[in-house]
This record gives C-alpha cells, sequence and structure tokens, in this order.
C-alpha cells in the first residue's frame, strides 16, 4: 500500500519544517526516514498518520486523500508507533497489546478467538509473552518500548509507522526489530521507521529517504544515498563509505 504527499508543507509557528514536500514510499519495503534533529522526520511521519494537518499539500494513502477515510476505516490500514507514549496506569502488558485490536472489535467490544491470536503472534514476535501480566510501571524503558510495539503488530495493518523504533532498546533486541521489520515486509506490509542509526538504517531498509530543511536531499536505494558528498551536506560530517562486511550494503565510517 503507497503512501504519498504532494506538496505538503508543514509549519510551527511562522517556521517551516516541511516545505512544499513530493514523497512517494514504495509499497511492500523497508523505507528508513534519515537526517538531522529538527528535519522534520517525525512530523512527516505524524503527517502520514493524521495525527498532524498540513498548511497545504496532501498525503494519499493508496491513491486516496488521507482525510478521506473514517477514523476506524484508517486505523485498519495504518499504525503508528509515536516516539513518545502515554502509560495509562494500572494496565498489564496483554492489555495493552489488546488495545491494538480496537478497530476490529464488533459493536459488543469483546475480543473474538482470532484477536486474541493476533495478540498472543503480536506478543511472540516482540518477545513479552513473559510480561503479559506485569503492569506497564513495573516495566523498564526497552521493555516498555516492545510492549507498545506489540500493540501496533496486533493491529494487523498493511502499513507500519515506526517513530524512533530502537529508543530504549539494546543492542540484541534492536538487531531483533530489523529482523522483525523483514518478517513484516515478507508478509508484504509497507513499513517506514524513522532511524538515526545510518548504518543500521542502510543495512536493513530497502528505500532510504534523507531530509534536511524541510525537503527531500536524496531517496533511493542505500548504494545511492549512502554518498560521502550527500553526508557532508547533511551532516557537516566528513564521512567514508566502505561496503559492510556481512551484508555488502553500504556502511559510513566518519573520519
Amino acid at each position: 500500500m503507497t503512501l504519498r504527499t504532494e506538496n505538503l508543507t508543514v509549519s510551527y509557528g511562522t517556521q517551516p519544517v516541511l516545505n512544499n514536500l513530493a514523497l512517494t514510499i514504495p509499497a511492500g519495503k523497508i523505507t528508513a526516514l534519515l537526517g538531522p534533529n529538527g528535519c522534520g522526520k517525525s512530523t512527516l511521519l505524524n503527517c502520514f498518520s493524521r495525527l498532524l494537518s498540513p498548511q497545504s499539500g496532501k498525503v494519499l494513502l493508496a491513491d486516496r486523500p488521507l482525510d478521506s477515510f473514517s477514523s476506524r476505516q484508517l486505523a485498519r490500514r495504518l499504525a503508528l508507533l509515536p516516539q513518545h507514549h502515554l502509560t495509562p496506569e494500572g494496565i498489564t502488558v496483554r492489555e495493552l497489546v489488546s488495545y491494538g485490536r480496537s478497530p476490529w472489535l464488533s459493536l459488543w467490544g469483546r475480543l473474538s478467538v482470532e484477536d486474541n491470536a493476533r495478540v498472543n503472534v503480536a506478543m511472540s514476535q516482540t518477545q513479552t509473552h513473559h510480561l503479559a501480566e506485569r503492569r506497564l510501571t513495573e516495566l523498564s524503558g526497552g521493555q516498555r518500548q516492545r510492549a507498545f510495539l506489540a500493540m501496533v503488530l496486533a493491529q494487523d495493518t498493511p502499513v507500519v509507522l515506526l517513530d524512533e523504533p530502537t529508543t530504549y532498546l539494546d543492542i540484541n533486541h534492536q538487531v531483533e526489530l530489523m529482523h522483525l521489520m523483514h518478517e513484516l515486509q515478507t508478509q508484504g506490509k509497507t513499513v517506514v521507521a524513522v532511524l538515526h542509526d545510518l548504518n543500521q538504517a542502510s543495512r536493513y531498509c530497502d528505500h532510504l529517504v534523507m531530509l534536511a530543511n524541510g525537503r527531500v536531499m536524496a531517496q533511493g536505494a542505500p548504494d545511492e544515498v549512502m554518498k560521502p558528498e550527500l553526508l557532508k551536506t547533511v551532516f557537516s560530517i566528513e564521512a567514508e563509505i566502505h561496503p559492510e562486511p556481512v551484508s555488502g550494503r553500504p556502511m559510513c565510517v566518519v573520519r
């Protein structure tokens, strides 16, 4: 399912964050949004999920304007893991993950056998089964992040948006998350993730979008985007690009 922007402009006060942005997120691929802090990565993700309305331009999902979907229709097509979470008091991990099934519930609001199966699969994918009866407030930051990710997966949508999903995760769980994104892709899902680690993005993602100053500086396959000149322009770093030993993908080494 393709996401696309047409002349998208977003400002905070008088400060433009995204300026006349025209961008297509390829369907069925893993796309990383990259760029320095404040370049509009999270803002773009919030526009994709309709949490933020642009000053002008529009977002299209499967060539249909985002504002033409009802909230329930959109929630069946697109799920978002935000950068910051509001942690409800007193609820367990399983209760949180079950919230992901809300767009699919009947008028009675009860979880069906299929709903419970989806919840179980999501908890298995994120290795949170053993935390099922723990309260969110008892968890570490990394455990809580995985619980919220499980809720997103339980929603079972064709498009999955992840805003800095590796936050709080140790290196082991970061790698597992990258493999999980590939698993979602093999299911035909479109995955869009805001990432800060350039080498992680290059190794595990199909499509990179480099943002700076409110516009797209480059986009394409990792070997098309990971260029020393571009990294110097965007991040003000002197870098060399070498093949990553395991995958052969381009790897950035800062001088």
